[in-house]
């Protein structure tokens, strides 16, 4: 029978783990989302340059996330980490608040960036390549049924619940929302001062997100507030898009 490993050591453990899971999702998301896409427009599934061939990146990136995480998961033998369950009411009713209170935030933290003479890069998954209100149309679905719940199945479920094995609940909320900031700084343009503030207003988010996880113990209530809140974005792009 394996020993429990010292608290200290355990918890080296616990960080680096959840710092390996990040940084394997991301090295088998970028190193294979660009065959795949390749492969779609050589069959002549889509066309280079066009908003079909952008979403469709997207959905492989994420993807290849998703397929990240379970071998992650399945290699660790922690199957059982990230925490499933059919949302009840009350979870509806936070997912809905939660999406919604994340954009106020977002808003509200613009405006005061805006009052200090700041500003935050942008993120590059806002700008389509083609015809923007297709694309923002579809990305609305996009970021509400993919991209919101596989990013909260790996910084809330894996990497949040791996460092709750050993942490307490703010700590590992903190680090895991510290995570989540660093890895938006290589899809953000502008100044380094413009993408270090986007970071920071996505740090906060992360743990409001990594606050509804502890609370809820289900990663469907942050994944869908998170896919909320960019759905919202994006309705708002699509909006002053026509």
């Amino acid at each position: 029978m394996s020993e429990t490993p010292p608290e200290p050591v355990n918890k080296i453990l616990r960080v680096t783990s959840a710092a390996f899971a990040v940084v394997f999702a991301l090295f088998v998301a970028s190193a294979l989302t660009l065959p795949t896409a390749r492969a779609a427009t050589s069959l002549g599934l889509v066309s280079e340059g066009t908003t079909g061939l952008q979403v469709l990146q997207t959905l492989l990136q994420f993807g290849w996330f998703l397929v990240a995480i379970v071998g992650y998961l399945a290699i660790s033998d922690q199957r059982n980490l990230v925490r499933i369950a059919r949302p009840t009411p009350r979870d509806a009713a936070l997912i809905l608040v939660g999406g919604l209170g994340l954009f106020a935030f977002q808003y509200g933290a613009l405006v005061v960036l805006g009052e200090l003479g700041l500003t935050t890069g942008q993120n590059q998954a806002v700008v389509p390549d083609g015809n923007p209100v297709t694309y923002y149309a579809l990305m609305v679905a996009v970021s509400l049924l993919v991209v919101g719940p596989v990013e909260e199945a790996l910084f809330r479920g894996v990497v949040q619940g791996g460092l709750r094995r050993a942490f307490d609940a703010v700590p590992s909320i903190l680090m895991a929302s510290a995570m989540f900031g660093l890895v938006h700084l290589v899809a953000v343009s502008g100044t380094p001062g413009e993408r270090w503030a986007y970071v920071a207003v996505a740090v906060v988010l992360g743990a409001v997100l990594g606050l509804l996880y502890e609370h809820t113990d289900n990663v469907l209530v942050p994944g869908l507030a998170h896919g909320m809140y960019n759905a919202v974005i994006y309705v708002e792009l699509l909006r002053q898009s026509l």
